[in-house]
């Protein structure tokens, strides 16, 4: 009678757990944007209000100076779930012992083929040792009501030089940042670069149709450069510049380059010769 008791006892508490694992199952499989929304990529960091929180996400999990793809989902704090509907603008700014200013950033929008991600590029021009100095606000609005959020962020510096900011010869000052290769191979790589022009310390607008002059070269190896590569020229369809960018062998490469107007005029950088090793305008590359 015991056996027979424990059996009758044993039975429903399976039968609960198999339910309760079950449903637990279906809660995951009705909610992927949980899991799937930003699947392969890292929280940078959060920025919180009483309503809100913003999570910031990109492939790195850290903001460094050049570049910076950043993907952002909107959580509201009362219920726990993720905003599909909203519009966003930010301001990074950098705060210097005497002034402020800001950097090239892009407009807000969604993520393609996603729910609950928002996507735009912030491209930092500088940055202190400690990777301090910066903040972020987003300005941001749901069902008509208009929100805020900032925070001081860390800005890391990048071990190479994959933006540089400088005065043309037009004194207009201009900031040239490398976006791709992110996975350079030996071969012919795609090279896109992004070109801003700074109008205020606040405002950064795209350069249109201009032209860069490219010549890679490898001082470590007699300063040999490669065939096959292309000057970049400006795409309307995303705003950047591309060409060929030909690397015959690993390691560290230098991108010297020469920016040139509408009307051919150079604006920075010069002819790498015997004499001359290196523009004055350059980007770095290793892998």
């Amino acid at each position: 009678m015991k056996s027979i008791k424990f059996i009758y006892v044993l039975v429903p508490i399976l039968f609960l757990a198999l339910l309760t694992t079950s449903c637990s199952k279906d809660d995951d499989d009705d909610n992927p944007v949980i899991t799937s929304e930003v699947e392969g990529l890292v929280k940078i960091q959060e920025l919180t209000n009483a309503t809100h929180t913003l999570e910031l996400f990109n492939e790195e999990g850290d903001f460094y100076t050049g570049y910076n793809s950043v993907s952002i989902r909107l959580k509201d704090n009362a219920t726990d779930s993720y905003i599909e509907d909203a519009s966003f603008s930010w301001m990074p700014m950098m705060q210097m012992p005497t002034m402020q200013h800001s950097c090239p950033r892009s407009a807000i929008s969604k993520a393609s083929g996603k729910n609950t991600v928002f996507q735009g590029y912030i491209i930092y021009q500088m940055t202190n040792t400690d990777g301090s100095g910066w903040s972020l606000t987003i300005n941001y609005s749901v069902d008509g009501v208009d929100y805020t959020a900032t925070d001081t962020i860390v800005v890391r510096q990048n071990d190479n030089q994959n933006v540089t900011s400088f005065m043309g010869n037009d004194d207009n000052r201009y900031i040239i940042s490398l976006i791709k290769p992110n996975n350079p191979i030996i071969g012919i790589n795609d090279l896109m670069v992004g070109v801003h022009k700074m109008e205020t310390m606040m405002s950064f607008p795209v350069v249109e149709d201009y032209t860069i002059a490219l010549d890679p070269r490898m001082p470590g190896m007699g300063n040999h450069s490669s065939p096959n590569n292309t000057d970049l020229s400006y795409n309307i369809s995303d705003q950047m510049y591309h060409g060929n960018l030909s690397l015959t062998m690993t390691g560290y490469w230098v991108l010297n380059l020469k920016l040139m107007n509408a009307n051919d005029t150079i604006l920075k950088g010069e002819d790498v010769t015997e004499d001359n090793t290196q523009s004055s305008l350059y980007l770095e590359l290793e892998f």
